[in-house]
């Protein structure tokens, strides 16, 4: 598509005698007006005519310099229609050859990209509301690594915080009661809930735990900090392995514990730029002028310990001068908006020209039937399960349906897995999610096996061409003009990777990808391509495989995986 817009832009430049990059084409709202129009309105004011009259008078012109491109005024409006034979030729030639990388570019070059994603804590399980961030996080990574921009996936663990002071206290009061060693996430996450349970009655515990935070703090390497790290090591062993089966890697896996040489001069650095203060024996910085019910972003509290807000005000500091990003991108759910907003007002009021560029990438939250989700209570879904489960239940509907499936074990990880992706990314980010295994795992309707069953029926239909000896004469693309509103929504591909990775919306994909899923799968049903004359099965085959390549291509992008077969 692009080059019929470039062929368009040039001709107006031309004809109003304006710089092209002041010129923007539009998609009318009615697709019989034509494939794109431009409003005259912005001219009225220079040619002193009114736009209906200045679309009157360009149109011939216009006419005159575009070949294959039909030029027709409406109202204050140009419309362009693009001659059929020609827009099928000139989409379908260009996807195939580009194959894995139509829709990519250069736009992002020399530019960088942080993206701090999933961040589950240490010792406590990765439940289904972990999914939410390591799955958008990837899922914008990949967006942006299409376009060019060079990207940081940061894994921020929550390996540091008052919460570990807690587990080593219930360690040391229960640890012979449990295995640690063979099964050390569910031990973990059963000593934490026990320890929330007997805490408010238990003085003492409360105060070994504070005692063992504040040992942990001190940088003294002993008996706390190797319990520490124990937690520490058995947790990344058992993230990793959900990592593996979702597809997704990091360019840096740091825990907050990486930034506790830079605590102190972060402190410090925010001191000198004059903004703190003392507020009942904290240090804080005081935010009122943002809102009279702003709290203060505390640095330090009274006993000398940090807090999560010190921690993160070091690692951005750090994440700048190692990469002066373009864009920060923070994945994080939308209760923590408070949080960042603080962070953002410290930054502004120290007066850092590259605030702007740290975003909070919200999203909603993942809730059970019986309400919110909660590790405290033991409270949670384990994000393995679900994995675990769909696989399954993915594996019995294929080896019901496709019993003569080569490895259906296989196909059944893919589509499983696939299916709670797309699941989570289908919809809005800052829309909350209702966790039903229905929902989760359906195969029918505006799901992800309904895209990957649509990327694996246009591949059997490649291999039955194929093996027919068919498809590989010259096309005679005058077959699938007819195809025009499909042939348009595949140029549209690269126009939707650019949104979306501008506004850091996976859902524009996943949206785009169901709708053109529903234009292929009514084509196929409608259009054969075997045993056609010889033109028409390598146009409609040309026109299959580069559907095929756009609906992989996307799903790729998604962290979402595209069988040859179901």
């Amino acid at each position: 598509m692009q080059a019929f817009t470039d062929a368009i832009l040039t001709a107006l430049a031309a004809e109003t005698g304006l710089a092209r990059d002041d010129l923007n084409l539009e998609t009318p709202r009615n697709p019989e007006l034509g494939d794109f129009a431009f409003p005259c309105f912005p001219l009225a004011k220079t040619l002193r005519k009114a736009p209906p009259i200045i679309a009157q008078g360009l149109a011939e012109g216009l006419t005159q310099r575009l070949e294959g491109i039909e030029v027709q005024a409406t109202g204050p409006y140009l419309n362009f229609r693009i001659d059929r034979p020609s827009l099928a030729k000139s989409v379908i030639e260009s996807i195939l050859a580009a194959g894995a990388t139509y829709g990519h570019s250069n736009q992002g070059a020399g530019k960088t990209i942080v993206i701090d994603l999933s961040s589950p804590n240490i010792a406590k399980p990765m439940s289904v509301g972990h999914l939410r961030s390591t799955v958008i996080g990837a899922a914008i990574q990949r967006l942006h690594d299409a376009l060019g921009y060079t990207t940081v996936g940061i894994n921020h663990i929550g390996d540091w915080g008052s919460q570990f002071g807690k587990l080593v206290a219930a360690l040391d009061r229960w640890g012979g009661d449990v295995d640690l060693d063979n099964d050390p996430i569910p031990t973990l996450l059963k000593l934490y809930v026990r320890y929330h349970e007997e805490e408010e009655g238990d003085p003492s515990l409360k105060e070994a735990a504070a005692e063992a935070f504040r040992e942990l703090e001190s940088g003294v390497d002993g008996p706390v900090r190797a319990v520490w790290r124990k937690m520490t090591t058995l947790s990344l062993k058992e993230f990793d392995r959900v990592y593996k089966r979702l597809g997704v890697t990091f360019n840096e896996v740091r825990g907050e514990a990486f930034y506790e040489t830079y605590l102190e001069p972060t402190v410090q650095r925010i001191v000198d730029s004059g903004i703190t203060e003392v507020s009942e024996g904290a240090l804080v910085v005081s935010l009122k002028q943002f809102g009279e019910n702003l709290p203060p972003c505390i640095l330090r509290k009274t006993d000398g310990t940090t807090l999560y807000a010190t921690r993160d005000l070091a690692a951005v500091f750090h994440r700048w001068e190692l990469y002066s990003f373009e864009r920060c991108l923070y994945v994080v759910g939308g209760d923590q908006r408070l949080h960042f907003r603080q962070l953002k007002h410290v930054l502004d009021r120290m007066g850092l020209d590259w605030e702007p560029r740290m975003e909070h990438i919200d999203f909603g939250m993942v809730r059970l039937p019986e309400g919110k989700m909660s590790t405290r209570a033991g409270k949670v879904v384990f994000l393995q399960d679900v994995l675990d489960e769909a696989s399954r239940r993915a594996t019995e509907i294929i080896m019901e349906k496709n019993a003569d499936l080569p490895d259906p074990q296989a196909v059944g990880e893919m589509v499983g897995v696939g299916a709670v992706v797309f699941n989570d990314l289908k919809r809005e980010r800052v829309k909350d999610i209702a966790f039903t295994w229905e929902e989760v795992l359906a195969f029918e309707g505006d799901t992800g096996p309904y895209v990957q069953y649509t990327h694996a029926r246009l591949a059997s239909i490649r291999r039955k061409v194929e093996a027919a000896g068919e498809g590989s004469g010259q096309c005679d693309f005058a077959a699938v003009a007819e195809e025009s509103t499909l042939i348009l929504e595949l140029g549209r591909f690269p126009a939707v990777l650019v949104r979306a990775a501008a506004d850091a919306e996976p859902s524009l994909l996943t949206q785009y990808l169901l709708g053109l899923c529903r234009m292929i799968n009514s084509w196929v049903a409608r259009s054969r391509v075997l045993g056609q004359e010889a033109g028409v099965t390598s146009a409609r085959l040309a026109l299959a495989n580069s559907c095929k390549a756009v609906v992989g291509n996307g799903l790729g992008l998604l962290g979402v995986p595209a069988p040859e077969e179901m």
